[in-house]
């Protein structure tokens, strides 16, 4: 029995001893556990969260963007020399036009619709398509872009040159009129059919600004 006595004490506090250093590795191992964890966790959460909430639907848009369609290059390949030819018949504002109003409005649409030659010719470029030949004077109103709507033919260019004053304006404002209509229809097109996020914002841009300004040009012109 006193054998059994002296084992047994002798015994119970190796096992407790073994037993708080397992409890004491066990929640030092917890306490690392943790804090790799929690370290691990918040930066697998920075890292995964901030690219997934801000590169994510960054790239979502660049890829939405960047699609292009059919429609898109012929919304571009077609307002192009559109834009130009009415740049062309702004530029005879300053010179021949008799209204102030007149050359105010032509001023507006130089400073509105050669930007968007710009940006367009840019989008054909990085799309690896033709960009329209002609500049302004001299383009070539009777050839492959005289099927599009509003369109003048080199007779009325050729007759708007040779006005001036009142005749200037009357010819100039009905012209515009007629180009502008042009343009919103085309526009139209694109805003139904065209993939490419820029330019049917674009196009949202053409109908609104142009429809304003088919209305200024009808007052102008004393029509309601």
């Amino acid at each position: 029995m006193r054998k059994t006595r002296n084992t047994l004490p002798g015994t119970a506090p190796r096992r407790v001893t073994l037993a708080a250093v397992s409890v004491t590795a066990a929640l030092l191992l917890a306490a690392c556990g943790n804090d790799d964890g929690g370290n691990s966790h918040g930066a697998g959460h920075d890292s995964s969260s901030s690219p997934s909430s801000s590169s994510s639907p960054s790239a979502s848009t660049a890829a939405s963007e960047g699609a292009h369609n059919a429609q898109d290059v012929s919304f571009a390949q077609g307002m192009i020399p559109h834009h130009r030819q009415a740049l062309e018949m702004a530029g005879l504002a300053a010179d021949r036009a008799g209204s102030a109003q007149v050359k105010d409005l032509a001023a507006r649409i130089e400073k509105a619709q050669d930007p968007e030659i710009r940006t367009m010719s840019g989008w054909l470029t990085s799309w690896g398509e033709e960009v329209p030949a002609g500049s302004m004077p001299g383009m070539d109103h009777s050839g492959g872009h005289s099927g599009m709507p509003g369109m003048m033919t080199d007779e009325d260019m050729a007759d708007l040159k040779k006005a001036s004053g009142k005749d200037f304006d009357a010819m100039f404002l009905t012209m515009m009129i007629e180009h502008h209509e042009g343009a919103v229809d085309m526009a139209e097109t694109e805003k139904k059919s065209g993939r490419y996020g820029p330019a049917t914002a674009m196009a949202d841009d053409i109908v609104a600004a142009q429809t304003a300004e088919i209305t200024e040009m009808n007052k102008l012109l004393g029509k309601n």
